[in-house]
């Protein structure tokens, strides 16, 4: 006598999609790795701007252009910092887990934040205004960088130690195993900021060549 199996549904085959994990994903350790890579970025191109500084006569088209350019990492890097503060205290899970920053880093994070929108606004109302822009303007600017150095000075200080453990957020031996998820979409966002502000440093081309070709300091665009 024939016996009949039990009837089974068909299995149906899950399919995750994996497009959205490879720009997306990541959770706290894609974050971290995000912030270590503009942050990196960052250091590098305030290092050149400081170069610029101390001969900012003969180089004061390359400070412009910089200054310019780096709107592009400085939002993506407010972006990422700020998207793990909004997480955390919106009461994420994982974020609450990973924990707060250090206490001081919390307390100098809004003097770093208004200090950098502070220098860069004074800066492209500058750029904008022309090589005949008031002296308010001008000092102002200057005062809001002393500040700016000051709070990015002790920010950077405080973040150097944990810099090269941010960049290996996920272990070698991890690695091997898996990519850590959203891999491809911080490296988009890394290289659409620097776009970003190539683009706009480009478009700002006209005014950097006016300042450039007026000189710093020239005694005809002042008034008594």
């Amino acid at each position: 006598m024939a016996t009949t199996k039990p009837y089974a549904p068909p299995r149906v085959r899950i399919v995750h999609s994996t497009r959205g994990r490879r720009l997306f994903g990541g959770g706290t350790s894609g974050n971290e790795q995000l912030t270590a890579a503009t942050a990196v970025i960052l250091l590098v191109l305030f290092g050149v701007l400081g170069i610029t500084i101390v001969a900012l006569t003969r180089l004061l088209w390359l400070h412009l252009f910089l200054g310019v350019l780096l709107v592009g990492p400085v939002a993506l890097k407010l972006g990422s910092t700020g998207y793990r503060f909004m997480r955390y205290y919106t009461g994420n899970s994982a974020y609450r887990r990973k924990g707060p920053p250090h206490p001081a880093m919390r307390l100098l994070g809004p003097f770093v934040v208004l200090s950098t929108l502070a220098v860069f606004f004074t800066g492209l109302l500058l750029l904008i205004a022309g090589p005949g822009a008031s002296m308010a303007l001008r000092d102002l600017h200057k005062l809001s960088f002393i500040a700016w150095i000051m709070a990015v000075g002790l920010h950077v200080l405080g973040h150097l130690m944990e810099l090269p453990a941010s960049l290996r957020a996920v272990s070698h031996q991890e690695r091997r195993r898996h990519r850590l998820p959203g891999s491809q979409g911080r490296a988009l966002a890394v290289i659409a900021a620097l776009a970003g502000g190539l683009l706009l440093a480009l478009a700002f081309l006209p005014l950097i060549d006016a300042w450039s070709a007026a000189g710093l300091f020239n005694p005809r665009y002042f008034h008594p």
